[in-house]
């Protein structure tokens, strides 16, 4: 069936081609399209040219003005009235300077001169006595006058800040701007100071006092321009990184314009008090903002300013308004401060972001700072503390927010696989990472005052309760709380502090945090501060111990009692060898490393005393709050574990009794045993970096000379512990699952192993050994490696005379194939091979007869400590053997072999060696067993003979206890890094 036929339409006859109506429809739509773009065009192009021609002439009209007023001023200079001056000189000036100057962004030679006349002219008549000839009648007289005059001067006030913002001190040939702002800036702090006003009188000085309020109050606006003006100059000035303080002594033309440019930007904080009605009348908050935005957040504000100008910005007049508002707006300033100079960003706003420069600027402005020599080594008198360190602490977290958007990590590294593409790293931080790394180690030292110790004790003296002793006090507000925001709380000190540790770490990758660990650690009392808030919120002031309350003190001074049970036999003889070959080669008695539940089989009650119910669903179960106290202490303690020597620690007991370390020991445990299980994010690294850091330690220091009861390590994995099977086999499926965007989670959920093997009783951890071994062996054979008994074994032939030597040759070099079976020959010192077959006996022969020759004294590769039990720690003098350093590698393979096997060692290696092998500190008191004698010298040095009381004095002692630190460490690698 044919389709119906179209509808056809002919508008032309029957001699024109017939379309249909939808195709007619489409082409008149399209013609009508045409005749309203053709329309637009026209229009545009009307508009255009009217706009030009407009350009044109007025431009033209501008410089016939000028050309008028030049000759007006030339001839009649000295007869110039306020009323001439207003209407013949101002009129003209600022329409034509207006055109030709401020539209086009740039001042030229002639219109500078015109400028420098003009604001000569003003300054003659401001000073001038005669009524009539000073300007300031006007603004004092009739109605219209005042509304002519206002509008003239707000208008002169504006050029003078776009004056300002081309002024460039730097720029060859500079002079005429910098005469031309002197002069600018110098009519604008008259004009706003009613004391400069000649004409003022009894009748007028209301009048007067209002119209100066006025132009104070225009210039804080926004219409003003002058902060942003005022950012622009100083940006342009020299920052000075030297330790002398500027020289105060200046008179140049730079220097009053820095001190005028100054003086009229605080001009509208003193007008009033901060309070909302004057704000809105002065605009006091539109000053405070600009002065948050511009000035604050200019790269090394303190070190461009000249010394002398420093306290009017830091002044409390000043500074408070500011600090205020960032509280009451901080959403509103941070994200206008993110957009500062977004789209003509240098090298120092890409490296740190504006936020970032203010809050050094408010530290350095608040606290003081080298340039400073009014002020510096002090905080801010009449400066409201908790104001500071509330805007410290929102400051720094937003800096710590950018820094963890744009990739970076908190040990001053850049991840720039896992930023998902939300964030493109700035062009200047991937090409110049030299410079960018130079700004900011200079950024990193605007907070040296934040080092102090001064600076802690004044905040803690401000802090009117820092010690909770009832439940009631132990309520922690958050720190954007009203209440909160009013009094200034340890809570508040220590969000301060916690932040500060962070970006130190970020920025100064070298020392990290450092410097201000060093004084925490050593000032009077802020420990055990910060611990008694910890333990009576998370203990509840519950005071619990397990048997004796001596019991730590027994056992550290040495008067062991017996135990109550003696050491069960292990079941299995095979867990027993293995024991006692870990034993050996760490060098730890038997007693040292037995299972603590064995030791104590008391009920399971007293186990869950030390499972601290509140910690055990890890940080993720803690608030904020108690997480950065517990950040804060952890990273402060284990610092101060570093240099406390054993009589500290556990005779004087100094900063804590046994009984408090106990407890502390009890809260790290199970808070970083369910942290690990829990799989925290990337939001709590910080915590668990620094818990698992003091977890170590305090378990190192219990491993040396025990003071904890053993259950107390077994605590959190009493209950949840895995069978020993399926904790090796899944912590080797989650290593071996490992992806690089989920390491640091994934890394969280499968190391309770690594982390803190001390939650499994010692058997059982030798028994998870041998089923890493014995999966290891079932993963050779899966690949090949391992067809059946006897196959692929090594055949090494060995010298009676040469075993160090032959073993070296023939078994270095093999890699993972030492896994494999070694079938030993030996060959007599006469030359003849020895009869015999090695089913295994002759391998375990080889492996002690080479480790007896290697590591006797004797042969140069190893040493003896000098303490009586003559452990074992590489020689100094080995690296200059032949093979020296090789041979220590291979006898690591050949320890590790003997592992692998299970053969007893009779060799005991030195703590310190197996601390470093780990990758941990040493304690000080362990430098004893390399040289004795330099360890008493060095004791001497830091127990000084006044110091009976272990009154610790910070800045002499902790100095002297980190160089001690610093120095120990540094002999130890040099005595056994080979």
């Amino acid at each position: 069936m044919e389709e119906p036929r179209k509808q056809q339409v002919s508008l032309r006859g029957a001699s024109a081609r017939e379309i249909s109506r939808d195709a007619l429809l489409e082409k008149v739509s399209q013609e009508r399209e045409h005749r309203n773009y053709a329309r637009k065009a026209a229009s545009a192009s009307i508009f255009i040219q009217k706009v030009w021609r407009s350009y044109g002439e007025t431009r033209k009209v501008a410089m016939k003005f000028q050309e008028e007023w030049e000759s007006l001023v030339k001839y009649q200079a000295g007869i110039l009235t306020g009323e001439l001056i207003s209407s013949s000189v101002l009129r003209p000036f600022i329409f034509f300077i207006t055109r030709l100057s401020i539209r086009q962004r740039k001042i030229l030679a002639r219109e500078l001169k015109c400028m420098q006349t003009c604001f000569g002219i003003l300054l003659e008549s401001i000073n001038s006595t005669d009524s009539r000839k000073n300007i300031c009648s006007l603004i004092v007289g009739t109605t219209e006058q005042r509304r002519t005059s206002m509008y003239q001067m707000r208008k002169l006030i504006s050029l003078c800040s776009f004056i300002l913002s081309e002024c460039d001190t730097s720029r060859a040939g500079s002079q005429d701007i910098v005469v031309l702002t002197s002069l600018a800036l110098r009519f604008v702090v008259v004009l706003t100071d009613l004391k400069s006003w000649k004409i003022v009188n009894d009748e007028n000085i209301g009048v007067a006092d209002a119209a100066v309020k006025n132009f104070v109050s225009f210039m804080g606006s926004y219409r003003s321009g002058l902060y942003a003006s005022l950012r622009r100059y100083i940006s342009r000035m020299d920052a000075s990184f030297s330790a002398k303080v500027k020289s105060i002594v200046q008179t140049d033309d730079k220097f009053l314009i820095s001190a005028s440019a100054i003086t009229i930007a605080i001009r509208p904080f003193s007008l009033t008090t901060f309070n909302p009605a004057d704000c809105i009348k002065f605009d006091v908050h539109s000053a405070a903002e600009q002065y948050c935005l511009y000035l604050l957040t200019i790269p090394w504000l303190t070190q461009r300013v000249p010394a002398v100008l420093l306290p009017a910005l830091k002044h409390k007049s000043t500074l408070l308004p500011c600090l205020q508002l960032l509280l009451t707006s901080k959403d509103k300033i941070v994200r206008m401060m993110s957009d500062i100079d977004q789209f003509s960003m240098d090298c120092s706003l890409n490296a740190v972001p504006p936020i970032g420069w203010a809050l050094a600027n408010i530290i350095g402005l608040a606290a003081g700072s080298e340039n400073d020599f009014l002020h510096s080594g002090a905080l801010n008198q009449g400066l409201e503390y908790a104001s500071y360190v509330h805007v410290v602490t929102i400051l720094a977290d937003n800096l710590l927010s950018w820094l963890h958007d744009a990739g970076w990590n908190e040990k001053g590294n850049q991840n720039l696989e896992g930023n998902d593409g939300a964030y493109e790293p700035p062009v200047s931080i991937q090409e110049n990472k030299t410079i960018c790394g130079s700004l900011k180690t200079s950024f990193i030292d605007l907070f040296r005052p934040v080092c102090q110790q001064w600076h802690l004790k004044k905040l803690l003296e401000k802090s009117k309760t820092y010690a909770y002793t009832d439940e009631s006090k132990t309520k922690i507000l958050p720190p954007n709380n009203l209440e909160s925001l009013e009094n200034l709380r340890l809570l508040d000190i220590a969000y301060f502090y916690s932040y500060m540790l962070r970006i130190f770490a970020a920025f100064n990758p070298m020392i990290g945090p450092l410097p201000i660990l060093n004084m925490l650690s050593f000032t009077p009392g802020f420990l055990g501060n910060l611990w008694g808030v910890l333990e009576s919120s998370i203990f509840l002031g519950n005071s619990h111990t397990i048997g004796d309350a001596n019991y730590a003190r027994s056992k550290v001074s040495g008067k062991k009692k017996g135990v109550d049970k003696k050491l069960k036999q292990a079941s299995n003889d095979g867990v027993s060898k293995w024991a006692n070959v870990l034993q050996k080669l760490t060098g730890k008695s038997q007693v040292d490393f037995s299972d603590p539940a064995d030791d104590h089989q008391v009920d399971e009650d007293a186990s869950d005393v030390w499972d601290v119910e509140p910690l055990r669903h890890g940080p993720r179960g803690i608030s904020k709050d108690m997480s950065c106290l517990l950040h804060l202490f952890c990273a402060t303690y284990s610092h101060l574990l570093l240099v406390l020597d054993d009589i500290e620690f556990y005779e004087k007991q100094v900063p804590f009794t046994l009984e408090q370390q106990q407890r502390i020991a009890s809260m790290l445990n199970t808070l970083v045993y369910n942290g690990l299980s829990c799989s925290v994010g990337q939001q709590n690294a910080s915590l668990m970096d620094s818990a698992i850091r003091c977890l170590h330690l305090i378990y190192e220091r219990d491993c040396r000379h025990q003071f904890c009861p053993p259950a107390l390590w077994l605590s959190p994995a009493r209950r949840s512990r895995p069978p020993i099977a399926v904790a090796a086999r899944t912590h080797e499926v989650v290593s071996a699952n490992i992806r690089s965007e989920d390491a640091v989670v994934v890394h969280s959920t499968g190391s309770v192993i690594t982390s803190m093997p001390h939650v499994f009783p010692f058997q059982e951890r030798v028994q998870m050994f041998r089923e890493f071994i014995s999966m290891d062996k079932v993963s050779r054979r899966m690949a090949g490696e391992v067809a059946g008994p006897g196959s692929r074994s090594i055949e090494i032939v060995i010298r009676r005379g040469h075993v160090i030597e032959d073993g070296f040759r023939q078994l270095n070099s093999l890699g993972s194939r030492l896994k494999s079976s070694i079938h030993v020959s030996f060959v007599s010192e006469c030359g003849l091979p020895e009869a015999g077959l090695d089913y295994g006996g002759l391998s375990k022969e080889f492996l002690t007869d080479i480790s007896k020759a290697a590591f006797a004294p004797e042969y140069g590769l190893f040493s003896q400590t000098s303490t009586s039990d003559r452990l074992l720690i590489p020689n100094a003098a080995a690296r200059f053997l032949e093979n020296g350093i090789q041979m220590i590698e291979f006898l690591g393979r050949v320890v590790g072999k003997a592992l692998y096997e299970g053969i007893l060692l009779d060799y005991s290696f030195s703590h310190v060696f197996v601390q470093k092998l780990l990758g941990r500190y040493s304690f000080l008191d362990e430098l004893s067993t390399l040289d004795p004698e330099l360890y008493r010298n060095l004791m001497y040095v830091k127990v000084s003979p006044h110091e009976d009381h272990m009154c610790y004095q910070f800045d002499l002692y902790s100095f002297l206890k980190t160089t001690l630190l610093v120095w120990l460490n540094y002999l130890l690698t040099r005595q056994i890094a080979l």
